[in-house]
Protein backbone atom coordinates (compact mmCIF):
# COMPACT_ATOMS: atom_id res chain seq x y z
CA UNK A 1 0.00 0.00 0.00
CA UNK A 2 1.13 3.61 -0.73
CA UNK A 3 2.22 5.61 2.17
CA UNK A 4 0.12 8.06 3.56
CA UNK A 5 0.43 11.63 2.00
CA UNK A 6 -0.03 13.25 5.27
CA UNK A 7 2.43 11.04 7.47
CA UNK A 8 5.19 11.41 4.56
CA UNK A 9 4.40 15.58 4.53
CA UNK A 10 4.40 15.96 7.99
CA UNK A 11 8.31 15.00 8.44
CA UNK A 12 8.83 18.04 5.75
CA UNK A 13 10.83 21.38 6.04
CA UNK A 14 8.84 23.74 3.94
CA UNK A 15 12.29 25.65 3.01
CA UNK A 16 13.22 22.40 1.27
CA UNK A 17 10.58 22.22 -0.65
CA UNK A 18 10.82 22.90 -4.42
CA UNK A 19 8.17 22.84 -6.89
CA UNK A 20 8.03 22.66 -10.47
CA UNK A 21 5.30 21.54 -13.45
CA UNK A 22 6.88 18.01 -14.22
CA UNK A 23 9.56 15.92 -12.43
CA UNK A 24 12.06 13.47 -14.11
CA UNK A 25 13.77 10.76 -12.15
CA UNK A 26 16.79 9.45 -13.89
CA UNK A 27 19.56 10.65 -16.12
CA UNK A 28 19.59 7.86 -19.00
CA UNK A 29 18.40 8.27 -22.29
CA UNK A 30 15.06 8.32 -21.19
CA UNK A 31 15.01 10.73 -18.83
CA UNK A 32 16.71 13.48 -20.23
CA UNK A 33 14.75 13.00 -23.77
CA UNK A 34 11.53 12.94 -21.69
CA UNK A 35 13.08 16.48 -20.40
CA UNK A 36 13.88 17.71 -23.39
CA UNK A 37 10.83 17.05 -24.94
CA UNK A 38 8.76 18.27 -21.95
CA UNK A 39 10.53 21.74 -22.16
CA UNK A 40 10.57 22.35 -25.19
CA UNK A 41 6.41 22.34 -24.38
CA UNK A 42 6.70 25.10 -22.48
CA UNK A 43 7.25 23.20 -18.79
CA UNK A 44 9.22 23.96 -16.37
CA UNK A 45 11.34 20.60 -15.86
CA UNK A 46 13.45 19.26 -12.74
CA UNK A 47 15.53 16.77 -13.69
CA UNK A 48 17.05 14.76 -11.05
CA UNK A 49 20.07 12.19 -11.34
CA UNK A 50 21.46 9.96 -8.53
CA UNK A 51 24.97 9.55 -9.34
CA UNK A 52 27.32 12.76 -10.55
CA UNK A 53 26.98 11.70 -13.85
CA UNK A 54 24.33 11.24 -17.09
CA UNK A 55 23.99 8.98 -19.39
CA UNK A 56 23.19 5.34 -16.87
CA UNK A 57 23.50 2.09 -18.98
CA UNK A 58 23.02 4.27 -22.60
CA UNK A 59 26.81 5.68 -21.81
CA UNK A 60 28.28 1.85 -22.17
CA UNK A 61 25.83 0.72 -25.34
CA UNK A 62 26.38 1.33 -28.77
CA UNK A 63 23.65 3.61 -28.71
CA UNK A 64 21.38 2.32 -31.78
CA UNK A 65 17.98 3.51 -31.81
CA UNK A 66 15.81 1.54 -33.59
CA UNK A 67 13.08 3.26 -35.16
CA UNK A 68 10.65 2.58 -37.84
CA UNK A 69 9.22 4.84 -40.50
CA UNK A 70 11.69 7.52 -40.09
CA UNK A 71 12.57 10.04 -42.50
CA UNK A 72 16.40 9.21 -41.85
CA UNK A 73 15.33 6.17 -43.54
CA UNK A 74 15.58 7.70 -46.78
CA UNK A 75 19.09 8.63 -46.52
CA UNK A 76 20.15 4.96 -47.29
CA UNK A 77 17.17 4.05 -49.81
CA UNK A 78 13.30 4.05 -49.95
CA UNK A 79 11.92 5.19 -46.88
CA UNK A 80 10.91 2.45 -44.18
CA UNK A 81 7.78 1.91 -44.00
CA UNK A 82 6.05 1.88 -40.68
CA UNK A 83 3.27 -0.85 -41.75
CA UNK A 84 6.42 -3.21 -42.66
CA UNK A 85 7.66 -2.69 -38.75
CA UNK A 86 4.31 -3.49 -37.93
CA UNK A 87 4.49 -6.81 -39.83
CA UNK A 88 7.81 -7.79 -39.08
CA UNK A 89 6.51 -7.33 -35.00
CA UNK A 90 3.95 -9.05 -35.60
CA UNK A 91 5.70 -11.89 -36.95
CA UNK A 92 8.30 -11.61 -33.74
CA UNK A 93 5.91 -11.05 -30.84
CA UNK A 94 2.81 -13.12 -32.14
CA UNK A 95 0.17 -13.55 -29.27
CA UNK A 96 2.44 -12.71 -26.48
CA UNK A 97 0.69 -9.23 -25.99
CA UNK A 98 1.48 -5.38 -25.41
CA UNK A 99 -0.09 -4.82 -28.87
CA UNK A 100 -1.54 -1.54 -27.63
CA UNK A 101 2.64 0.21 -26.36
CA UNK A 102 3.98 -1.50 -29.92
CA UNK A 103 1.11 0.71 -31.72
CA UNK A 104 1.75 3.62 -29.62
CA UNK A 105 5.55 3.65 -30.54
CA UNK A 106 5.03 2.64 -34.45
CA UNK A 107 3.03 5.56 -34.71
CA UNK A 108 4.89 8.30 -33.01
CA UNK A 109 7.97 7.08 -33.97
CA UNK A 110 8.85 9.02 -36.84
CA UNK A 111 7.35 12.58 -35.34
CA UNK A 112 9.93 11.70 -32.30
CA UNK A 113 12.88 11.18 -34.32
CA UNK A 114 12.10 14.15 -36.76
CA UNK A 115 11.85 16.69 -33.93
CA UNK A 116 15.07 15.22 -32.01
CA UNK A 117 17.00 15.03 -35.15
CA UNK A 118 15.72 18.67 -36.60
CA UNK A 119 15.20 20.76 -33.63
CA UNK A 120 17.78 19.78 -30.91
CA UNK A 121 21.52 18.69 -31.03
CA UNK A 122 20.90 15.09 -30.86
CA UNK A 123 21.80 14.10 -34.55
CA UNK A 124 21.23 10.63 -36.14
CA UNK A 125 22.48 8.87 -39.37
CA UNK A 126 20.17 5.73 -40.70
CA UNK A 127 22.73 2.94 -40.86
CA UNK A 128 22.33 1.45 -45.05
CA UNK A 129 22.99 -1.95 -43.88
CA UNK A 130 22.39 -3.09 -40.17
CA UNK A 131 19.79 -5.88 -40.79
CA UNK A 132 17.00 -6.34 -37.97
CA UNK A 133 17.80 -9.77 -35.78
CA UNK A 134 15.33 -11.86 -37.26
CA UNK A 135 14.37 -12.63 -40.54
CA UNK A 136 9.95 -12.30 -41.25
CA UNK A 137 7.61 -10.17 -43.52
CA UNK A 138 8.65 -6.50 -42.86
CA UNK A 139 11.80 -7.38 -42.06
CA UNK A 140 14.63 -4.60 -42.72
CA UNK A 141 18.13 -5.14 -44.25
CA UNK A 142 18.85 -0.78 -43.72
CA UNK A 143 17.31 2.42 -42.71
CA UNK A 144 15.27 1.58 -39.31
CA UNK A 145 18.47 1.19 -37.23
CA UNK A 146 19.60 4.85 -36.57
CA UNK A 147 23.00 5.74 -35.24
CA UNK A 148 23.62 9.51 -33.22
CA UNK A 149 26.51 11.19 -35.02
CA UNK A 150 30.27 11.49 -33.08
CA UNK A 151 30.29 14.26 -30.94
CA UNK A 152 33.23 16.37 -29.75
CA UNK A 153 32.90 16.29 -26.04
CA UNK A 154 35.13 20.05 -26.33
CA UNK A 155 31.30 21.40 -26.62
CA UNK A 156 30.34 20.89 -23.37
CA UNK A 157 33.21 22.56 -21.65
CA UNK A 158 33.50 22.33 -17.77
CA UNK A 159 30.54 19.15 -18.32
CA UNK A 160 32.07 17.13 -20.15
CA UNK A 161 33.26 15.14 -17.21
CA UNK A 162 29.67 14.91 -16.00
CA UNK A 163 28.86 12.12 -18.92
CA UNK A 164 29.07 8.35 -17.90
CA UNK A 165 32.73 7.32 -19.53
CA UNK A 166 32.22 3.41 -21.62
CA UNK A 167 33.03 0.56 -20.26
CA UNK A 168 37.12 0.71 -19.37
CA UNK A 169 37.19 -2.74 -21.62
CA UNK A 170 35.78 -0.60 -24.77
CA UNK A 171 38.36 2.23 -24.89
CA UNK A 172 41.44 1.92 -26.73
CA UNK A 173 45.25 2.88 -24.62
CA UNK A 174 44.62 6.30 -23.36
CA UNK A 175 41.02 6.33 -22.80
CA UNK A 176 39.79 6.76 -27.17
CA UNK A 177 36.90 5.70 -27.99
CA UNK A 178 36.40 3.93 -31.59
CA UNK A 179 33.43 3.33 -33.70
CA UNK A 180 32.31 0.48 -35.06
CA UNK A 181 33.54 1.39 -38.65
CA UNK A 182 36.64 2.17 -37.34
CA UNK A 183 37.97 -0.90 -35.68
CA UNK A 184 39.19 -2.53 -38.60
CA UNK A 185 41.69 0.49 -39.21
CA UNK A 186 42.81 0.58 -35.58
CA UNK A 187 43.34 -3.70 -35.81
CA UNK A 188 44.76 -3.29 -38.75
CA UNK A 189 46.66 0.11 -39.59
CA UNK A 190 49.31 -0.90 -41.98
CA UNK A 191 46.90 -3.21 -44.28
CA UNK A 192 46.53 0.36 -46.38
CA UNK A 193 47.51 3.91 -46.32
CA UNK A 194 44.01 4.72 -45.79
CA UNK A 195 44.18 2.31 -42.78
CA UNK A 196 47.33 4.04 -41.52
CA UNK A 197 45.98 7.77 -42.26
CA UNK A 198 42.52 6.98 -39.99
CA UNK A 199 44.42 5.52 -37.31
CA UNK A 200 47.10 8.43 -37.20
CA UNK A 201 44.60 10.52 -36.66
CA UNK A 202 42.45 9.24 -34.02
CA UNK A 203 45.87 9.26 -31.75
CA UNK A 204 46.73 12.31 -32.55
CA UNK A 205 43.75 13.37 -31.72
CA UNK A 206 43.86 11.32 -28.69
CA UNK A 207 47.15 13.21 -27.57
CA UNK A 208 45.69 16.42 -28.06
CA UNK A 209 42.81 15.40 -25.97
CA UNK A 210 44.89 14.58 -22.77
CA UNK A 211 46.50 17.44 -22.53
CA UNK A 212 43.62 18.56 -20.40
CA UNK A 213 41.35 15.78 -19.65
CA UNK A 214 41.18 12.24 -18.28
CA UNK A 215 40.15 10.86 -21.40
CA UNK A 216 39.38 11.49 -25.64
CA UNK A 217 37.05 13.55 -25.92
CA UNK A 218 35.95 12.29 -29.37
CA UNK A 219 32.58 10.43 -28.61
CA UNK A 220 30.76 8.30 -30.42
CA UNK A 221 28.19 5.46 -29.64
CA UNK A 222 26.31 5.35 -26.84
CA UNK A 223 28.38 8.11 -25.14
CA UNK A 224 27.57 10.11 -27.74
CA UNK A 225 24.28 10.38 -27.74
CA UNK A 226 23.85 11.50 -23.96
CA UNK A 227 26.64 14.48 -24.73
CA UNK A 228 23.98 15.40 -27.45
CA UNK A 229 21.45 15.51 -24.69
CA UNK A 230 23.07 16.85 -22.38
CA UNK A 231 24.46 19.85 -24.54
CA UNK A 232 20.42 19.93 -25.69
CA UNK A 233 19.35 20.16 -22.06
CA UNK A 234 21.91 22.68 -21.30
CA UNK A 235 20.86 25.02 -24.06
CA UNK A 236 16.99 24.55 -23.24
CA UNK A 237 17.95 25.61 -19.77
CA UNK A 238 16.63 22.58 -17.87
CA UNK A 239 18.18 21.78 -14.08
CA UNK A 240 19.79 18.67 -13.39
CA UNK A 241 20.27 17.80 -9.93
CA UNK A 242 23.29 15.47 -9.60
CA UNK A 243 23.92 13.38 -6.23
CA UNK A 244 19.87 13.32 -6.10
CA UNK A 245 18.75 10.22 -4.60
CA UNK A 246 14.98 8.56 -5.01
CA UNK A 247 13.86 7.82 -1.39
CA UNK A 248 10.25 7.46 -2.59
CA UNK A 249 7.23 9.25 -4.39
CA UNK A 250 4.45 11.38 -2.90
CA UNK A 251 1.08 10.34 -3.31
CA UNK A 252 -1.86 12.84 -2.59
CA UNK A 253 -5.92 11.60 -2.95
CA UNK A 254 -4.36 8.86 -5.03
CA UNK A 255 -2.29 11.08 -7.72
CA UNK A 256 1.17 11.33 -7.06
CA UNK A 257 2.37 14.19 -6.43
CA UNK A 258 6.07 14.93 -6.18
CA UNK A 259 8.68 12.86 -4.67
CA UNK A 260 11.44 12.87 -1.76
CA UNK A 261 15.08 12.56 -2.00
CA UNK A 262 18.01 12.18 0.03
CA UNK A 263 20.61 14.80 -0.88
CA UNK A 264 24.11 15.59 -0.36
CA UNK A 265 22.84 18.62 1.59
CA UNK A 266 19.89 16.11 3.39
CA UNK A 267 16.57 15.05 2.74
CA UNK A 268 14.79 17.19 -0.07
CA UNK A 269 11.64 17.27 -1.46
CA UNK A 270 9.99 18.41 -4.74
CA UNK A 271 6.64 18.97 -5.70
CA UNK A 272 5.34 18.16 -9.21
CA UNK A 273 2.35 19.85 -10.36
CA UNK A 274 1.46 18.09 -13.62
CA UNK A 275 3.49 14.83 -13.05
CA UNK A 276 6.58 12.26 -11.98
CA UNK A 277 8.34 10.53 -14.53
CA UNK A 278 10.67 7.42 -12.99
CA UNK A 279 13.76 6.78 -15.41
CA UNK A 280 15.97 5.07 -13.33
CA UNK A 281 17.17 2.24 -15.28
CA UNK A 282 14.80 -0.36 -14.27
CA UNK A 283 15.48 -3.47 -12.18
CA UNK A 284 18.94 -4.11 -12.97
CA UNK A 285 21.09 -4.59 -10.19
CA UNK A 286 17.95 -5.00 -7.52
CA UNK A 287 18.71 -8.27 -5.69
CA UNK A 288 15.16 -8.51 -4.36
CA UNK A 289 13.55 -8.20 -7.72
CA UNK A 290 16.25 -9.81 -9.62
CA UNK A 291 15.87 -13.09 -7.63
CA UNK A 292 11.89 -13.09 -7.66
CA UNK A 293 11.62 -12.45 -11.46
CA UNK A 294 15.45 -14.08 -12.98
CA UNK A 295 15.71 -17.46 -14.46
CA UNK A 296 19.52 -18.12 -12.62
CA UNK A 297 20.51 -16.15 -9.50
CA UNK A 298 24.12 -14.56 -9.39
CA UNK A 299 23.69 -13.18 -13.47
CA UNK A 300 25.75 -10.56 -13.69
CA UNK A 301 24.14 -6.94 -14.75
CA UNK A 302 25.98 -4.87 -17.73
CA UNK A 303 24.08 -1.56 -16.01
CA UNK A 304 26.26 0.23 -13.29
CA UNK A 305 25.65 -0.30 -10.08
CA UNK A 306 23.72 2.55 -9.22
CA UNK A 307 20.97 1.44 -11.28
CA UNK A 308 19.25 -0.29 -8.57
CA UNK A 309 15.84 -0.51 -8.71
CA UNK A 310 14.89 2.69 -7.01
CA UNK A 311 11.95 3.85 -9.67
CA UNK A 312 10.60 0.62 -9.98
CA UNK A 313 10.21 0.10 -6.30
CA UNK A 314 9.17 3.46 -5.27
CA UNK A 315 6.30 2.66 -8.13
CA UNK A 316 5.08 -0.69 -7.05
CA UNK A 317 4.95 1.33 -3.31
CA UNK A 318 2.32 3.50 -5.28
CA UNK A 319 -0.06 1.02 -6.54
CA UNK A 320 1.81 0.14 -9.84
CA UNK A 321 1.64 -3.21 -11.20
CA UNK A 322 4.75 -5.07 -12.01
CA UNK A 323 4.83 -7.24 -15.98
CA UNK A 324 7.55 -10.29 -15.79
CA UNK A 325 8.56 -9.35 -19.26
CA UNK A 326 7.09 -12.06 -21.04
CA UNK A 327 9.30 -14.28 -22.57
CA UNK A 328 12.25 -13.13 -20.97
CA UNK A 329 12.21 -10.04 -17.88
CA UNK A 330 16.02 -9.29 -19.62
CA UNK A 331 17.82 -8.97 -22.29
CA UNK A 332 21.38 -10.96 -22.62
CA UNK A 333 24.21 -10.58 -23.75
CA UNK A 334 26.86 -13.60 -23.56
CA UNK A 335 30.26 -12.35 -22.09
CA UNK A 336 33.16 -13.34 -20.71
CA UNK A 337 35.00 -12.51 -17.81
CA UNK A 338 38.74 -11.19 -16.81
CA UNK A 339 40.48 -10.69 -13.25
CA UNK A 340 43.05 -8.14 -13.48
CA UNK A 341 46.06 -8.61 -10.69
CA UNK A 342 44.68 -5.82 -9.01
CA UNK A 343 41.14 -7.46 -8.41
CA UNK A 344 39.27 -5.49 -11.07
CA UNK A 345 37.06 -7.58 -12.93
CA UNK A 346 36.78 -6.86 -16.63
CA UNK A 347 33.51 -7.81 -18.85
CA UNK A 348 33.74 -8.11 -22.39
CA UNK A 349 30.12 -8.47 -23.90
CA UNK A 350 30.46 -10.69 -27.54
CA UNK A 351 28.38 -9.29 -29.95
CA UNK A 352 30.11 -9.20 -33.54
CA UNK A 353 33.36 -9.58 -33.35
CA UNK A 354 33.87 -13.05 -32.99
CA UNK A 355 30.54 -15.46 -32.79
CA UNK A 356 29.20 -14.64 -36.21
CA UNK A 357 32.50 -15.34 -37.91
CA UNK A 358 33.28 -18.70 -39.58
CA UNK A 359 35.61 -21.31 -38.07
CA UNK A 360 33.75 -20.75 -34.03
CA UNK A 361 31.44 -23.12 -32.00
CA UNK A 362 29.86 -23.09 -28.93
CA UNK A 363 29.20 -25.83 -26.98
CA UNK A 364 27.53 -26.26 -23.40
CA UNK A 365 29.28 -28.12 -20.37
CA UNK A 366 28.33 -30.95 -21.68
CA UNK A 367 30.66 -30.52 -25.17
CA UNK A 368 27.54 -30.49 -27.75
CA UNK A 369 26.26 -27.45 -29.99
CA UNK A 370 23.04 -25.79 -28.30
CA UNK A 371 22.42 -22.74 -30.26
CA UNK A 372 23.08 -20.92 -33.74
CA UNK A 373 26.59 -19.26 -32.77
CA UNK A 374 25.85 -16.09 -35.62
CA UNK A 375 22.20 -15.38 -33.55
CA UNK A 376 21.68 -12.27 -32.07
CA UNK A 377 23.34 -11.73 -28.83
CA UNK A 378 20.12 -12.12 -26.51
CA UNK A 379 18.93 -15.45 -29.01
CA UNK A 380 22.63 -16.93 -28.07
CA UNK A 381 22.09 -16.44 -24.14
CA UNK A 382 18.29 -17.55 -24.51
CA UNK A 383 19.29 -21.02 -26.43
CA UNK A 384 21.99 -20.95 -23.40
CA UNK A 385 19.33 -20.43 -20.97
CA UNK A 386 16.82 -23.14 -22.36
CA UNK A 387 20.07 -25.26 -22.32
CA UNK A 388 20.86 -25.32 -18.93
CA UNK A 389 17.28 -25.98 -17.77
CA UNK A 390 17.24 -29.07 -18.92
CA UNK A 391 20.69 -30.12 -17.52
CA UNK A 392 22.77 -27.55 -15.45
CA UNK A 393 25.63 -26.98 -18.16
CA UNK A 394 26.91 -22.85 -17.63
CA UNK A 395 29.01 -21.93 -18.76
CA UNK A 396 28.91 -22.35 -22.27
CA UNK A 397 32.67 -22.49 -24.20
CA UNK A 398 33.57 -20.56 -27.30
CA UNK A 399 36.02 -22.39 -29.22
CA UNK A 400 38.12 -22.28 -32.43
CA UNK A 401 41.89 -23.08 -33.94
CA UNK A 402 44.63 -20.94 -34.01
CA UNK A 403 44.18 -19.26 -37.42
CA UNK A 404 40.74 -17.64 -36.26
CA UNK A 405 42.22 -16.49 -32.88
CA UNK A 406 44.68 -14.77 -35.30
CA UNK A 407 42.61 -13.61 -37.47
CA UNK A 408 39.28 -12.67 -35.87
CA UNK A 409 40.54 -12.69 -32.00
CA UNK A 410 38.21 -13.56 -29.34
CA UNK A 411 36.95 -11.52 -26.69
CA UNK A 412 39.77 -9.66 -25.13
CA UNK A 413 42.28 -11.67 -27.20
CA UNK A 414 42.50 -9.06 -30.10
CA UNK A 415 43.12 -10.35 -33.75
CA UNK A 416 46.68 -10.87 -34.32
CA UNK A 417 47.73 -10.32 -30.46
CA UNK A 418 51.14 -12.55 -30.13
CA UNK A 419 51.42 -12.34 -25.96
CA UNK A 420 48.25 -14.72 -24.75
CA UNK A 421 50.71 -16.07 -22.16
CA UNK A 422 48.79 -13.79 -19.39
CA UNK A 423 45.56 -14.42 -20.67
CA UNK A 424 46.17 -18.69 -20.40
CA UNK A 425 47.65 -18.55 -17.10
CA UNK A 426 44.64 -15.69 -15.81
CA UNK A 427 42.48 -18.82 -16.93
CA UNK A 428 40.39 -16.50 -19.67
CA UNK A 429 41.66 -18.28 -22.35
CA UNK A 430 42.42 -22.03 -22.25
CA UNK A 431 44.59 -23.67 -24.81
CA UNK A 432 45.28 -27.02 -25.82
CA UNK A 433 47.51 -28.84 -28.31
CA UNK A 434 44.80 -31.05 -29.57
CA UNK A 435 40.67 -31.74 -29.15
CA UNK A 436 41.42 -34.01 -26.08
CA UNK A 437 43.55 -31.94 -24.28
CA UNK A 438 41.64 -28.58 -24.69
CA UNK A 439 38.12 -30.69 -23.87
CA UNK A 440 40.57 -31.71 -20.48
CA UNK A 441 41.47 -27.95 -19.83
CA UNK A 442 38.06 -26.56 -19.48
CA UNK A 443 36.52 -30.02 -17.90
CA UNK A 444 33.89 -31.04 -20.59
CA UNK A 445 34.06 -34.80 -21.72
CA UNK A 446 36.69 -35.27 -24.25
CA UNK A 447 34.84 -38.25 -26.36
CA UNK A 448 31.75 -35.73 -27.18
CA UNK A 449 33.78 -32.62 -27.51
CA UNK A 450 35.81 -34.49 -30.93
CA UNK A 451 32.87 -35.84 -31.92
CA UNK A 452 30.72 -32.15 -31.87
CA UNK A 453 33.87 -30.55 -33.64
CA UNK A 454 34.16 -33.24 -36.22
CA UNK A 455 30.37 -33.16 -37.27
CA UNK A 456 30.52 -29.05 -37.13
CA UNK A 457 33.27 -29.93 -39.34
CA UNK A 458 30.91 -32.18 -41.76
CA UNK A 459 28.53 -29.08 -41.48
CA UNK A 460 30.89 -26.38 -42.63
CA UNK A 461 32.45 -28.50 -45.14
CA UNK A 462 28.50 -28.67 -46.37
CA UNK A 463 28.07 -24.92 -46.05
CA UNK A 464 25.24 -25.68 -44.67
CA UNK A 465 24.20 -25.66 -40.97
CA UNK A 466 21.02 -28.67 -40.66
CA UNK A 467 21.52 -28.73 -37.06
CA UNK A 468 20.98 -24.65 -35.99
CA UNK A 469 20.54 -22.65 -39.23
CA UNK A 470 23.95 -20.74 -39.10
CA UNK A 471 24.14 -18.39 -41.63
CA UNK A 472 20.79 -18.90 -43.14
CA UNK A 473 19.49 -15.13 -41.71
CA UNK A 474 20.44 -11.71 -42.89
CA UNK A 475 21.86 -10.80 -39.91
CA UNK A 476 24.03 -13.86 -40.06
CA UNK A 477 26.12 -13.50 -42.86
CA UNK A 478 26.03 -9.54 -42.34
CA UNK A 479 28.05 -10.37 -39.22
CA UNK A 480 30.07 -13.07 -40.85
CA UNK A 481 33.11 -13.07 -43.40
CA UNK A 482 31.95 -12.51 -46.63
CA UNK A 483 35.08 -13.73 -47.94
CA UNK A 484 34.41 -17.23 -46.98
CA UNK A 485 32.21 -18.98 -49.13
CA UNK A 486 29.31 -20.35 -49.70
CA UNK A 487 28.19 -19.56 -46.28
CA UNK A 488 29.97 -16.57 -44.30
CA UNK A 489 29.88 -18.07 -41.02
CA UNK A 490 31.24 -21.54 -41.20
CA UNK A 491 34.40 -22.75 -42.52
CA UNK A 492 35.59 -26.17 -40.57
CA UNK A 493 38.09 -25.99 -37.12
CA UNK A 494 41.46 -26.73 -38.70
CA UNK A 495 44.77 -27.27 -37.03
CA UNK A 496 45.69 -26.76 -33.43
CA UNK A 497 46.52 -25.54 -31.00
CA UNK A 498 42.98 -25.06 -30.02
CA UNK A 499 41.54 -22.43 -27.43
CA UNK A 500 38.01 -21.64 -25.27
CA UNK A 501 36.83 -18.89 -23.72
CA UNK A 502 33.86 -19.22 -21.57
CA UNK A 503 30.66 -17.16 -21.35
CA UNK A 504 27.78 -16.73 -19.02
CA UNK A 505 25.15 -14.64 -19.65
CA UNK A 506 24.64 -11.08 -18.28
CA UNK A 507 21.72 -9.09 -18.64
CA UNK A 508 22.11 -5.30 -20.63
CA UNK A 509 18.65 -4.68 -19.90
CA UNK A 510 15.04 -5.19 -18.52
CA UNK A 511 12.03 -6.34 -20.09
CA UNK A 512 10.47 -6.55 -16.95
CA UNK A 513 8.82 -3.50 -14.99
CA UNK A 514 6.47 -1.43 -14.33
CA UNK A 515 2.75 -1.57 -16.42
CA UNK A 516 1.84 1.02 -18.10
CA UNK A 517 0.08 2.42 -21.37
CA UNK A 518 1.10 3.55 -24.57
CA UNK A 519 1.47 7.35 -23.15
CA UNK A 520 3.82 5.92 -20.89
CA UNK A 521 1.32 6.52 -17.65
CA UNK A 522 2.41 3.71 -15.18
CA UNK A 523 -1.12 1.82 -14.40
CA UNK A 524 -2.47 -0.40 -11.22
CA UNK A 525 -2.98 -4.02 -10.67
CA UNK A 526 -6.13 -3.45 -12.65
CA UNK A 527 -4.84 -1.75 -15.58
CA UNK A 528 -5.76 1.73 -14.70
CA UNK A 529 -3.56 4.84 -14.66
CA UNK A 530 -2.18 5.82 -11.61
CA UNK A 531 -2.79 9.85 -11.99
CA UNK A 532 0.20 11.85 -12.40
CA UNK A 533 3.00 8.91 -12.57
CA UNK A 534 4.79 7.97 -15.81
CA UNK A 535 7.74 5.72 -16.74
CA UNK A 536 9.86 4.85 -19.40
CA UNK A 537 13.24 3.35 -20.39
CA UNK A 538 13.69 -0.03 -18.51
CA UNK A 539 11.02 1.19 -15.16
CA UNK A 540 8.31 0.64 -18.09
CA UNK A 541 7.69 -3.46 -19.03
CA UNK A 542 9.49 -3.81 -22.81
CA UNK A 543 6.82 -3.38 -25.55
CA UNK A 544 8.40 -6.76 -27.20
CA UNK A 545 7.59 -9.47 -24.43
CA UNK A 546 10.72 -10.58 -24.25
CA UNK A 547 12.50 -11.02 -27.83
CA UNK A 548 14.74 -8.49 -29.74
CA UNK A 549 13.64 -7.78 -32.58
CA UNK A 550 16.68 -5.46 -33.93
CA UNK A 551 19.52 -3.52 -33.29
CA UNK A 552 18.21 -0.43 -30.48
CA UNK A 553 14.90 -1.97 -29.29
CA UNK A 554 15.67 -0.43 -26.10
CA UNK A 555 16.77 2.66 -27.16
CA UNK A 556 14.45 3.48 -29.93
CA UNK A 557 11.16 2.55 -27.22
CA UNK A 558 12.52 4.72 -24.58
CA UNK A 559 12.79 7.71 -26.73
CA UNK A 560 10.19 7.24 -28.24
CA UNK A 561 8.06 7.26 -24.94
CA UNK A 562 9.55 10.08 -24.02
CA UNK A 563 8.12 12.27 -26.64
CA UNK A 564 4.65 10.66 -25.62
CA UNK A 565 5.02 11.28 -22.06
CA UNK A 566 6.17 14.87 -23.07
CA UNK A 567 2.73 15.47 -25.20
CA UNK A 568 0.55 13.77 -22.63
CA UNK A 569 1.59 16.04 -19.67
CA UNK A 570 1.57 18.71 -21.98
CA UNK A 571 -2.12 18.37 -23.17
CA UNK A 572 -1.66 15.73 -25.86
CA UNK A 573 -0.23 18.04 -28.64
CA UNK A 574 2.64 16.88 -30.52
CA UNK A 575 4.95 19.83 -30.39
CA UNK A 576 6.14 20.94 -34.53
CA UNK A 577 8.79 23.31 -35.44
CA UNK A 578 5.85 26.10 -36.23
CA UNK A 579 4.56 25.92 -32.14
CA UNK A 580 7.39 25.15 -30.65
CA UNK A 581 8.11 27.76 -27.34
CA UNK A 582 11.19 29.69 -27.08
CA UNK A 583 12.65 28.06 -24.31
CA UNK A 584 15.64 29.95 -22.20
CA UNK A 585 17.98 29.49 -19.36
CA UNK A 586 15.99 29.04 -16.39
CA UNK A 587 17.46 30.40 -13.32
CA UNK A 588 17.13 29.13 -9.58
CA UNK A 589 18.52 30.65 -6.92
CA UNK A 590 17.19 28.00 -4.61
CA UNK A 591 18.92 25.14 -6.47
CA UNK A 592 22.55 24.20 -7.29
CA UNK A 593 22.74 22.93 -10.57
CA UNK A 594 26.50 21.74 -10.29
Amino acid sequence: MPRSPQSARSTLDASNIVTTDLLVIGGGAGGMSTALFARRRGLDVLLCEKTDQVGGITSTSGGTIWAPGTALSETVGPRDRTDDARRFLQSVVGNRGGEALREGFLQAAPAAIAELHDHTDVKLAAAAAHPDYLDGPGSAHGGRALAPLPFDGRELGADFVRVRPPRREFLAPGGMMVGRNELDALLKPFSSFSHLRQTLSLFLRLASDRRAHARGTRLVMGNALVARLLLSLRKHGVPILFEWSLTDLLVTDGRVTGATFHTPEGNRTVLARKGVVLATGGIATNATLRDRLFPLRNMKSLAPATNSGDGVEAGLRAGAGLDNGGDSPALWMPCSSRRLKDGTDLTWPHIILDRAKPGLLAVDGAGRRFVNESSSYHDFCMGMIADNRRTACMPAWLICDRAFLREYGLGMVWPGMRRIGHLIRARYLFRGRTIDELARAIGVDAATLRETVARYNTLAQNGADTDFGRGSSAMNRFNGDARCTPNPCLRPVGAGPYFAMAVLPADLATSAGLTGDPDGRVTDESGQPIAGLYACGNDLTSLFRGTYPGPGTTLGPALVMAWRIANHVAGGTALTAQTATATAPMASAELSLQ
